[in-house]
């Protein structure tokens, strides 16, 4: 290659770095969330988007669980069902936060996944994607960005809702923005791997969250009867 060449060679290479640090900047940007309270349920705000958390219990209780998770990760999925088992006995008396958390290095659908839920519930209907995801989980997580698109829109379908509209909030940026926004808060407060739970704004010890995961409840509902006792 002539010096002319690699002139115009090094110019294309400085470009496409320039392109993609303006790209990540724009789909990951930078969310200062050091002042925000983690054990609350978090109304909407420009930085979330203007989405606000996805919460279901009793929204009153003085008992709040946050769950970091991420749709496409195998140990929020056996904790699922476990999680509604807690909620079906104690949601009446406790609350339940879902944020999303997605791994997307190890996970190449998860952040695509909570695209879905988050437009799913600009039409009212977070909780019931919520749950297909995670019922569906192996169905989804292996396929082609294109092909998983077309299994988020048949869940869309399946909910009866707007399909146009979802959509169009599938790839919204205030979408984006919420995704983003959960992400920092978890960092935040020191989750790195999913599911990372907090009870009252305490991460969860390993045997109360490895509960979860496994089945096996003893240890998070001791926990949840210890505060609501007080």
């Amino acid at each position: 290659m002539n010096k002319v060449g690699w002139i115009i060679f090094s110019a294309v290479v400085v470009l496409l770095l320039g392109s993609l640090i303006v790209w990540t900047r724009l789909n990951n940007p930078s969310v200062d969330v050091s002042a925000i309270n983690n054990n609350s349920i978090l109304a909407a705000t420009a930085e979330s988007g203007n989405i606000a958390d996805h919460a279901k219990g009793n929204t009153e209780s003085k008992v709040l669980i946050v769950e970091y998770g991420d749709f496409q990760c195998p140990s929020c999925g056996r904790a699922h069902p476990n999680v509604e088992t807690l909620m079906d006995e104690y949601g009446d008396r406790v609350a339940f936060v879902f944020r999303n958390f997605p791994l997307t290095a190890n996970h190449p659908n998860a952040k695509a996944a909570a695209a879905a839920a988050e437009a799913a519930g600009l039409q009212g209907k977070y909780w019931e994607m919520h749950n297909l995801l995670f019922e569906n989980q192996n169905s989804w997580s292996s396929l082609t960005a294109t092909t998983r698109v077309d299994a988020f829109n048949g869940y869309a379908n399946q909910l009866s809702l707007d399909i146009e509209k979802f959509k169009a909030d599938y790839a919204a940026a205030n979408v984006n923005d919420k995704i983003n926004f959960d992400v920092a808060l978890g960092k935040e407060n020191g989750a790195a791997a999913t599911p990372t739970f907090f009870l009252n704004g305490d991460k969860l010890d390993e045997e109360a969250s490895g509960g979860i995961v496994g089945g096996d409840l003893t240890a998070m509902k001791k926990k949840l009867d210890a505060l609501l006792a007080e």
